[in-house]
């Protein structure tokens, strides 16, 4: 069993800085909305992004799927009563030459294996598409 473990501060003013691994990660936790920094929100958007282009890569080299680059753009929907992200959408571009048939099989591992998507289907709704090079959308139930 993997633990993961990061230690935060909070400076007076709302200036929040996390430590994990050898890193610095900034953020506010303002009673307002900052538009500097990212808030807590938009940082468990950032994980999820990060989760994915992290089986992009994996999953590149377990099933020999070559790509050159690889962007991700992730949106999410709160309720106020009570505060939740209830809907997670993101759009993952790839640039790739690969078949369809192939798009789709690293979409479903990329999402079955990731620590992050796996526990954020299970508290809301999260949809996606991955897009190969020529911009034709997939979502991974085809």
């Amino acid at each position: 069993m993997l633990e993961y473990k990061i230690k935060a501060n909070l400076l007076n003013g709302g200036l929040a800085i996390a430590k994990a691994n050898h890193s610095e990660i900034s953020f506010e936790a303002t009673a307002d909305r900052d538009q500097t920094l990212p808030n807590a929100a938009e940082l468990l958007l950032t994980s999820l992004a990060a989760c994915i282009l992290k089986n992009v890569q994996r999953y590149s080299e377990i099933l020999s799927l070559p790509y050159k680059k690889a962007y991700i753009t992730v949106s999410g929907k709160r309720s106020d009563n009570p505060p939740q992200i209830i809907e997670i959408n993101y759009r993952l571009e790839v640039d790739t030459d690969i078949n369809d048939r192939q798009l789709v099989n690293w979409h479903k591992n990329i999402l079955k294996f990731g620590t992050v998507t796996n526990t954020l289907m299970k508290g809301c709704s999260l949809k996606g598409v991955m897009v190969n090079s020529s911009f034709h959308a997939l979502s991974p139930d085809k």
